[in-house]
Protein backbone atom coordinates (compact mmCIF):
# COMPACT_ATOMS: atom_id res chain seq x y z
CA UNK A 1 0.00 0.00 0.00
CA UNK A 2 1.26 3.51 -0.77
CA UNK A 3 1.76 5.95 1.68
CA UNK A 4 1.40 9.14 -0.15
CA UNK A 5 -1.32 11.36 0.90
CA UNK A 6 -2.06 13.67 -2.26
CA UNK A 7 -3.40 11.25 -4.58
CA UNK A 8 -6.28 11.46 -6.48
CA UNK A 9 -8.60 9.11 -4.69
CA UNK A 10 -8.42 10.97 -1.71
CA UNK A 11 -8.32 14.39 -3.08
CA UNK A 12 -12.23 12.72 -4.24
CA UNK A 13 -12.40 11.36 -1.06
CA UNK A 14 -12.01 14.96 0.86
CA UNK A 15 -13.84 16.56 -1.58
CA UNK A 16 -17.12 15.01 0.35
CA UNK A 17 -15.77 17.32 3.35
CA UNK A 18 -16.58 20.27 1.15
CA UNK A 19 -19.73 18.41 0.06
CA UNK A 20 -20.69 18.57 3.72
CA UNK A 21 -20.18 22.30 4.44
CA UNK A 22 -22.29 22.87 1.18
CA UNK A 23 -25.02 20.92 2.27
CA UNK A 24 -24.92 22.89 5.52
CA UNK A 25 -25.09 25.95 3.92
CA UNK A 26 -27.72 25.15 0.86
CA UNK A 27 -31.26 25.17 2.02
CA UNK A 28 -32.88 24.31 -1.22
CA UNK A 29 -33.98 20.62 -0.79
CA UNK A 30 -33.35 19.66 -4.64
CA UNK A 31 -29.75 21.44 -4.45
CA UNK A 32 -29.11 19.04 -1.28
CA UNK A 33 -30.39 16.33 -3.28
CA UNK A 34 -27.57 17.32 -5.54
CA UNK A 35 -25.22 17.51 -3.06
CA UNK A 36 -26.03 13.99 -1.81
CA UNK A 37 -25.99 12.22 -5.24
CA UNK A 38 -22.94 13.75 -5.69
CA UNK A 39 -21.12 12.86 -2.56
CA UNK A 40 -22.40 9.11 -3.18
CA UNK A 41 -20.94 8.82 -6.61
CA UNK A 42 -17.24 10.78 -4.74
CA UNK A 43 -18.00 7.94 -2.56
CA UNK A 44 -18.00 4.73 -5.01
CA UNK A 45 -15.26 6.75 -7.19
CA UNK A 46 -12.81 7.20 -4.53
CA UNK A 47 -12.23 3.25 -3.91
CA UNK A 48 -12.82 2.54 -7.80
CA UNK A 49 -9.55 5.46 -8.96
CA UNK A 50 -7.62 3.94 -6.03
CA UNK A 51 -7.67 0.13 -7.23
CA UNK A 52 -7.63 1.53 -11.11
CA UNK A 53 -4.77 3.87 -10.67
CA UNK A 54 -3.00 1.27 -7.82
CA UNK A 55 -2.53 4.32 -5.65
CA UNK A 56 -4.48 2.35 -2.43
CA UNK A 57 -3.18 3.59 0.42
CA UNK A 58 -3.36 3.61 4.20
CA UNK A 59 -4.28 7.44 4.32
CA UNK A 60 -7.06 6.67 1.58
CA UNK A 61 -8.26 3.81 3.34
CA UNK A 62 -8.74 6.25 7.01
CA UNK A 63 -10.00 9.08 4.94
CA UNK A 64 -12.97 7.63 2.52
CA UNK A 65 -14.75 6.44 5.79
CA UNK A 66 -14.07 9.44 7.86
CA UNK A 67 -15.48 11.73 4.67
CA UNK A 68 -18.47 9.34 4.52
CA UNK A 69 -19.13 10.04 8.21
CA UNK A 70 -18.43 13.66 8.00
CA UNK A 71 -20.85 13.95 5.35
CA UNK A 72 -23.62 12.29 6.67
CA UNK A 73 -23.50 13.62 10.42
CA UNK A 74 -23.61 16.94 8.51
CA UNK A 75 -26.63 16.32 6.68
CA UNK A 76 -28.31 14.50 9.73
CA UNK A 77 -26.92 17.15 12.11
CA UNK A 78 -28.87 19.79 9.90
CA UNK A 79 -31.62 17.59 9.38
CA UNK A 80 -31.97 17.65 13.69
CA UNK A 81 -31.94 20.96 13.43
CA UNK A 82 -34.20 22.01 10.85
CA UNK A 83 -36.35 19.30 12.16
CA UNK A 84 -37.01 16.91 9.82
CA UNK A 85 -35.70 14.38 12.31
CA UNK A 86 -36.60 13.82 15.99
CA UNK A 87 -33.72 13.38 18.50
CA UNK A 88 -34.36 9.56 18.61
CA UNK A 89 -34.27 9.12 15.20
CA UNK A 90 -30.82 10.88 14.47
CA UNK A 91 -29.09 8.34 16.98
CA UNK A 92 -30.89 5.72 15.56
CA UNK A 93 -29.36 6.88 12.05
CA UNK A 94 -25.70 7.17 14.08
CA UNK A 95 -26.26 3.36 15.28
CA UNK A 96 -23.04 1.86 13.40
CA UNK A 97 -21.29 5.05 14.22
CA UNK A 98 -21.35 5.02 17.60
CA UNK A 99 -20.93 1.19 17.61
CA UNK A 100 -17.84 1.56 14.96
CA UNK A 101 -16.11 4.33 17.65
CA UNK A 102 -16.54 2.29 20.79
CA UNK A 103 -15.29 -0.86 19.03
CA UNK A 104 -11.98 0.85 17.62
CA UNK A 105 -11.53 2.39 21.17
CA UNK A 106 -11.61 -0.84 22.78
CA UNK A 107 -9.67 -2.21 20.03
CA UNK A 108 -6.85 0.38 21.03
CA UNK A 109 -7.59 -0.25 24.81
CA UNK A 110 -7.35 -3.97 25.27
CA UNK A 111 -3.77 -4.99 23.95
CA UNK A 112 -4.92 -7.90 22.75
CA UNK A 113 -7.08 -6.42 20.27
CA UNK A 114 -4.45 -3.23 19.11
CA UNK A 115 -3.32 -5.61 16.18
CA UNK A 116 -6.87 -5.41 14.64
CA UNK A 117 -7.63 -3.90 11.42
CA UNK A 118 -11.13 -2.49 10.34
CA UNK A 119 -11.44 -3.15 6.74
CA UNK A 120 -14.31 -2.06 4.85
CA UNK A 121 -17.29 -4.97 4.49
CA UNK A 122 -20.01 -5.30 2.77
CA UNK A 123 -22.47 -4.42 5.53
CA UNK A 124 -20.88 -1.14 6.59
CA UNK A 125 -21.15 -0.36 2.61
CA UNK A 126 -24.65 -0.88 2.85
CA UNK A 127 -25.18 0.71 5.53
CA UNK A 128 -23.45 3.83 4.07
CA UNK A 129 -25.84 3.21 1.03
CA UNK A 130 -28.82 2.83 2.86
CA UNK A 131 -28.27 6.13 4.84
CA UNK A 132 -27.76 7.99 1.92
CA UNK A 133 -30.82 6.49 -0.16
CA UNK A 134 -32.38 8.22 3.58
CA UNK A 135 -30.76 11.59 3.53
CA UNK A 136 -32.45 12.07 -0.04
CA UNK A 137 -35.97 10.02 0.63
CA UNK A 138 -36.32 12.66 3.77
CA UNK A 139 -36.37 15.74 1.89
CA UNK A 140 -38.31 14.25 -1.06
CA UNK A 141 -40.55 12.18 0.37
CA UNK A 142 -40.68 12.89 4.76
CA UNK A 143 -43.31 10.26 5.33
CA UNK A 144 -40.78 7.59 4.63
CA UNK A 145 -38.70 8.87 7.48
CA UNK A 146 -39.71 6.35 9.99
CA UNK A 147 -39.28 3.48 7.73
CA UNK A 148 -36.05 4.74 6.65
CA UNK A 149 -34.84 5.01 10.29
CA UNK A 150 -36.01 1.36 11.12
CA UNK A 151 -34.14 0.62 7.97
CA UNK A 152 -31.01 2.00 8.69
CA UNK A 153 -30.88 0.21 12.37
CA UNK A 154 -31.53 -3.00 11.60
CA UNK A 155 -28.88 -3.02 8.75
CA UNK A 156 -26.51 -1.20 10.99
CA UNK A 157 -27.07 -4.02 13.60
CA UNK A 158 -26.54 -6.74 11.14
CA UNK A 159 -23.38 -4.63 10.33
CA UNK A 160 -22.45 -3.80 13.66
CA UNK A 161 -22.65 -8.06 13.87
CA UNK A 162 -21.05 -8.62 11.01
CA UNK A 163 -17.75 -6.15 11.81
CA UNK A 164 -17.40 -8.23 15.24
CA UNK A 165 -17.47 -11.53 13.67
CA UNK A 166 -14.95 -10.60 11.74
CA UNK A 167 -12.97 -9.12 14.03
CA UNK A 168 -13.11 -12.00 16.94
CA UNK A 169 -12.08 -13.88 13.47
CA UNK A 170 -9.20 -12.22 12.57
CA UNK A 171 -7.88 -12.10 16.25
CA UNK A 172 -8.44 -16.23 16.58
CA UNK A 173 -6.41 -16.64 13.65
CA UNK A 174 -3.78 -14.36 14.54
CA UNK A 175 -3.23 -15.69 18.02
CA UNK A 176 -3.30 -19.23 16.64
Amino acid sequence: MRRSLVTLPNTVSLSRVLLALAFVLVSHPWSRVALIVVAGLTDFMDGWLARYEKTQSTAGALLDPLADRIFVFAAISTYLVEGQLTTGQYFLFLTRDIATAVGFLVAKIIPTLRPAVFRARLLGKLVTVVQLVALVTILILPELTDFLIVTIGAVSVASIVDYTIALWRGRARSVA
